[in-house]
């Protein structure tokens, strides 16, 4: 099983690679058609957000688990 940090990792990961690669795309859509290239702009769009979204899920699940593990624990 994915580990919480790696899921997060891989979600940052993926959110860098999407802005990196955003001048490529544009330069692999300018030879589309404007309706193509408008649903294939708005896909990535789309990607983009979601993958932002879950970043936040994933950072907002860690620190509930950090602050879970957190709690101090009575002596025996």
């Amino acid at each position: 099983m994915i580990t919480l940090d790696e899921k997060i990792a891989r979600t940052q990961r993926l959110l860098r690679r999407l802005e990196e690669d955003q001048p490529y795309l544009r330069a692999r859509l300018s030879a589309l058609g404007a309706e193509h290239r408008q649903s294939a702009s708005a896909f990535a769009d789309r990607v983009r957000m979601e993958a932002e979204a879950e970043l936040a899920r994933l950072m907002a699940e860690a620190g509930t688990a950090q602050e879970v593990t957190a709690v101090p624990q009575p002596a025996d």
